[in-house]
């Protein structure tokens, strides 16, 4: 496991008449990633954000933005999002013929790429892939809506994964999403989690956004003896 867990907030939960100014204050407070989440309506059944949004985020922090394709025929997308300033690109292991392939060229454009799984996916359908991927997201909810609660099941998932990444020495990070808050951070600490997404936890924390990395941070370190 890395030394330091990192918090990659949610944007799709902050307020985006005020976005830039919301991802300022998270970048102060000690945000590690932006989190941007790209639903198309047919992959889940929401339509999000494209990659215009992606390069006003560029524009507005220096951050690395983590850009999360929940879409179908994502190969068709990725030039433009890495274009519009991404970092990371993630694409889901369902449904994918050749996920090599999409990893091979979000490499080539110059980005760190990353593979997610469903809660209903088995981490066996990623270890062969882990030498290509810098990055496994774990779903802990079903994609396509915020606010839901966590599936703790998915963390005999992060297990088996961390166990995998370790035992090959590999550098994979392994980022999970969904129902990430103070509460539920230590338990994927514990099992494994280098990376957490979270949106209500940080932009629709009920002391502000300040306060809600501050929980994050503190509890990252509840779970780091793994």
């Amino acid at each position: 496991m890395s030394t330091a867990a990192l918090i990659a907030p949610s944007i799709l939960s902050a307020d985006f008449a005020h976005l830039a100014d919301q991802m300022g204050e998270a970048e102060r407070q000690g945000a590690d990633w932006f989190h941007v989440d790209v639903m198309d309506g047919h992959f889940v059944p929401t339509i999000s954000l494209g990659p215009l949004v992606v390069a006003a985020c560029r524009r507005s922090t220096s951050l690395p933005l983590d850009v999360h394709l929940m879409i179908e025929h994502p190969d068709n997308h990725i030039a433009a999002f890495a274009d519009s300033g991404a970092d990371h690109i993630t694409v889901h292991v369902e449904g994918r013929e050749n996920p090599a392939a999409t990893l091979q060229e979000i490499r080539k454009l110059g980005c760190k790429a990353g593979l997610a799984l469903n809660p209903a996916t088995p981490a066996k359908d990623v270890l062969s892939f882990l030498e290509l991927a810098d990055i496994v997201l774990v779903m802990s909810v079903k994609p396509g809506f915020g606010g839901q609660a966590f599936i703790p099941d998915v963390l005999a998932k992060v297990r088996e994964l961390r166990n995998q990444i370790d035992q090959t020495n590999s550098k994979t990070l392994i980022e999970i999403d969904g129902g990430i808050d103070e509460n539920t951070l230590p338990q994927a600490r514990e099992a494994g989690v280098d990376v957490f997404v979270a949106g209500s936890a940080v932009f629709g924390h009920s002391q502000g956004i300040a306060k809600g990395l501050q929980a994050l941070q503190t509890a990252t370190l509840i779970g780091q003896d793994h």
